[in-house]
């Protein structure tokens, strides 16, 4: 089970999602609020960081919790600041009790990756898309918008029927959630 521990919160800053298990990873540390103290409300230590994208609001406690808990990050590209290693499309990724696939979806940022369980029924879409049909900004530098329309299909193609769908920001969607996929790809179509 992932735990947002950035629900609440009133501060610019993405969902930080805290995934217990065999690995204890984190999912984006996010941005202006005391995220290890949140950390340690759950755990005492991190077995590994994970980064969607590096845009600040994902990355802005990244130093932090490295510091805190002495523990590596995991992302895209490793010319990313803070990122240790690299994990490339299709590459399996171990969180909390399941491995997870990493699919690199860019259109919002270069460097995005999503990461989907099967098993676990969990997709981290991270800013690709939201609940209620919403889709990541392609106005950002990187951005574009045929290529997340294209990163959209293919998680369209690639995961089943997840049970639950955790975005960057918002609430995640425990129903429908591939419905709210299609719907955010037929909305970033309309232009």
């Amino acid at each position: 089970m992932a735990t947002n521990l950035a629900a609440g919160v009133d501060a610019f800053t993405s969902n930080a999602f805290l995934v217990e298990g065999d690995r204890t990873v984190l999912v984006d540390p996010g941005a202006n609020f005391d995220v290890v103290s949140a950390v340690r409300e759950h755990v005492d230590d991190l077995d590994a960081v994970l980064l969607t994208h590096p845009h600040p609001d994902h990355i802005g406690n990244l130093d932090d919790v490295k510091a805190a808990f002495d523990v590596d990050a995991w992302g895209f590209d490793t010319s990313d600041d803070g990122v240790d290693h690299e994990v490339a499309d299709g590459d399996t990724v171990a969180i909390g009790d399941h491995d997870y696939e990493a699919l690199h979806t860019p259109g919002h940022e270069p460097h995005h990756l999503v990461f989907y369980s099967q098993d676990a029924s969990v997709l981290f879409a991270a800013d690709l898309v939201f609940a209620n049909r919403a889709f990541g900004r392609t106005d950002l530098e990187g951005g574009d918008r045929d290529t997340l329309l294209r990163s959209i299909d293919r998680v369209l193609d690639v995961v089943d029927e997840p049970d639950v769908m955790h975005a960057g920001h918002g609430p995640s969607v425990t129903t429908g959630a591939i419905e709210n996929i299609e719907l955010a790809a037929k909305a970033a179509r309309q232009r």
